[in-house]
């Protein structure tokens, strides 16, 4: 009779023990996929840019540095996919200000807000701009799920052996929350 009681509580253990790492195979799992979401909205975003810098630079000739400023924030963007959240956040934000810069910029040419071409590429991007927004919030949830998990005992009993490690949120950078400043 006591083996197998002994049994039973080796099976439950085990059973729990199982459930946990199962637990942590998942979190890390779709951390890496709503990254990936992130990463499809973002470079959405990128390809997007060049259609509107161009559809811009017909109207705005001599808004040249704000043009040039969005395209070099682009390229940082580019330059910085395979990087750490850290670094692509702030290649993002770069992107985001300088876009911030150019709408500002557009509102000195009526002709141009009236053009069907720049309103569709302007709703383009603030739909995928709400993409983006929603792909960091559900990623940011997730990591937030996953490294309670690794940190919280009992899973960090599991955690720490198979070198679970936290993960770093997507934050916005501080200057993702100024407004831009553009002078004629």
């Amino acid at each position: 009779m006591a083996f197998l009681v002994l049994l039973v509580i080796i099976v439950v253990v085990v059973l729990g023990l199982v459930g946990i790492y199962n637990k942590l195979v998942s979190l890390r799992v779709r951390s890496e996929n709503a990254w990936s979401d992130i990463d499809v909205q973002l470079k959405r975003r990128a390809d997007l840019v060049p259609n509107l810098v161009n559809t811009v630079k017909g109207y705005a000739t001599h808004e040249r540095e704000t043009l040039d400023s969005v395209t070099q924030a682009r390229a940082r963007v580019l330059a910085a996919q395979g990087g750490t959240p850290a670094q692509r956040a702030q290649a993002e934000g770069e992107l985001t200000n300088a876009l911030r810069g150019l709408t500002v910029a557009v509102e000195a040419y009526p002709q141009l807000q009236a053009s069907g071409g720049f309103r569709d590429l302007q709703q383009q991007l603030a739909n995928i701009e709400d993409a983006v927004q929603n792909a960091r919030r559900y990623y940011n949830a997730v990591v937030r799920d996953y490294n309670t998990a690794i940190s919280t005992i009992p899973s960090s009993f599991i955690a720490g052996p198979l070198n679970y490690k936290e993960l770093e949120f997507f934050q916005a950078e501080a200057g993702d929350r100024e407004l831009p400043k553009v002078a004629f």
